[in-house]
């Protein structure tokens, strides 16, 4: 299991917020099948979150 960390980041284009990135490792990326433009739909369960193809 490879530890990732959640980064929050405050952003000022057009509104003021907050949006936050984790970064998957390249062999995480290549093992799901993803590729740089596809669009995740995202599960949350019980504390878990979970990241699928749309």
């Amino acid at each position: 299991m490879k530890i990732m960390k959640l980064i929050k980041h405050y952003t000022t284009k057009d509104k003021k917020y907050f949006k936050y990135e984790v970064v998957i490792p390249n062999d995480k990326v290549k093992e799901a099948g993803l590729n740089e433009k596809d669009e995740l739909r995202i599960d949350i369960k019980k504390g878990e979150l979970r990241l699928r193809k749309k």
